[in-house]
């Protein structure tokens, strides 16, 4: 069974970390002190569990800025980032967010535009990942 919602950071800290070590930490090599950067506590969070298993997550910030868009290796291709990026959307609207950015990693940016983010300014490295900023006006 597949469950999606706004996930209040003190209550689900563990599961939304989990699944961020496996994805950014373990699979990307992003250093720990760079991935936790203090910003979740005052960030919206979306969770996706499969059977009660945390599977997927994503944070957006007060300010419109979405990013951790994280779903477990076995997990991808299956529309799970969509629904992360679909709820987290939602949550902007009832917010009264109406521009959102996110800083894409390359390999994602056709991800992205699918869901009508626009890329702008020149690509950049964050973690020794290469980024573009992209934008979404709801």
């Amino acid at each position: 069974m597949l469950d999606i919602f706004e996930a209040d950071y003190n209550t689900f800290k563990d599961q939304i970390r989990s699944v961020r070590h496996k994805v950014f930490i373990e699979g990307q090599n992003v250093p720990e002190e760079i991935e936790i950067d203090g910003k979740d506590g005052g960030s919206y969070h979306v969770l996706l569990t499969k059977n009660g298993q945390p599977i997927a997550t994503g944070r957006m910030q007060k300010d419109g800025h979405i990013g951790r868009i994280a779903v477990l290796e076995e997990f991808r291709g299956m529309n799970f980032g969509s629904m992360i990026m679909n709820k987290l959307e939602e949550t902007a609207m009832k917010k009264g967010i109406k521009s959102l950015y996110l800083n894409s990693q390359i390999h994602a940016v056709p991800f992205y535009l699918k869901l009508g983010y626009e890329p702008v300014g020149d690509n950049f490295f964050e973690a020794g990942i290469e980024h573009v900023k992209m934008i979404k006006e709801l």
